[in-house]
């Protein structure tokens, strides 16, 4: 695929605990941006859980959605949005748009998102806690490595 000025982009799945992350690179590069979920799910790894029934299967909750100032203008938060819900249908997970960018594509896009298989819904007080959960963790964590050893 290719962003506005017409350079080869991708986007790579992080499943890392607790926050999983689909990042976008530009022409083989490192990630310029990223969209960040939690998998509310006990134990797995993120992105595991879906059945094979092909019922639907778990919720993601979209938490934060960032591109690097200077690759701004490019479409690069569009496509990330679109890859991730694409991602969501295949893996028949349910989006929960916590992040404003996903909340603002499924409100003028929500219908389309269904109709090719899709399933959203909003976000509770408990997806919030979640994520609050989540993002002290994974700070925890950042900081446990960050720390010298004495």
């Amino acid at each position: 695929m290719k962003d506005r000025t017409g350079e080869s982009v991708s986007v790579t799945l992080n499943t890392g605990r607790p926050i999983g992350a689909y990042a976008v690179h530009v022409d083989g590069g490192a990630a310029v941006g990223r969209a960040d979920f939690v998998d509310p799910l006990d134990g797995g790894a993120v992105g595991e859980g879906v059945g094979d029934d092909g019922g639907v299967g778990h919720d993601r909750i979209f938490f934060h959605t960032e591109v690097d100032d200077a690759y701004g203008g490019r479409g690069l938060a569009g496509i990330l949005v679109r890859e991730a819900l694409a991602d969501s249908i295949r893996r028949n997970i349910v989006v929960v748009p916590v992040c404003p960018v996903f909340a603002a594509h499924l409100e003028k896009h929500g219908d389309e998102y269904v109709a090719a298989g899709g399933a959203f819904r909003q976000p509770t007080k408990d997806d919030i806690a979640q994520v609050t959960q989540a993002v002290r963790e994974h700070r925890a964590t950042s900081q446990q490595v960050e720390r010298p050893s004495e």
